[in-house]
């Protein structure tokens, strides 16, 4: 098969996690045909992140949320302040959670634990369309 590499645009999300996997699944329908392969996706922000965490629990991705805000919060002092309040704290949060990831496939799926799923984390209010880069390499 080799690589195949697209773009998955993303629409606004509000602040907080969300659970992409579908999404990112329908984008690739060749994932059905690889056999042993590994899925690279990389997000084109600084303010948003993506991450691979429980799926189940639909309090997890709120408890993360609220965790990320205690870590970074907005009334911290900031020199960056220019984009408003959630602007420098995104950026924070962004480098802590990460802005790509590796998922192994096999038999034409994506190998992510029983509980795993992977989450679009918005940290600005109003952040606006979000770009993946999906990188898949199979055979």
């Amino acid at each position: 098969m080799g690589w195949i590499q697209r773009v998955l645009r993303l629409p606004p999300f509000p602040r907080g996690c969300h659970l992409i996997t579908e999404r990112v699944e329908q984008a690739l329908p060749e994932l059905a045909n690889v056999r042993t392969g590994l899925l690279h996706l990389f997000i084109q922000h600084t303010s948003a992140a993506i991450s691979i965490n429980e799926n189940a629990d639909s309090d997890v991705p709120r408890d993360l949320a609220a965790a990320l805000d205690r870590v970074a919060p907005e009334n911290a002092p900031y020199l960056h302040t220019c984009e408003g309040p959630d602007d420098m704290p995104a950026h924070v949060k962004s480098s802590l959670v990460g802005s790509s990831l590796s998922i192994p496939i096999g038999d034409g799926r994506l190998l992510l634990g029983t509980w795993q799923g992977i989450y679009l984390c918005e940290f600005r209010n109003h952040g606006g369309t979000r770009q993946l880069v999906l990188t898949l390499w199979g055979e």
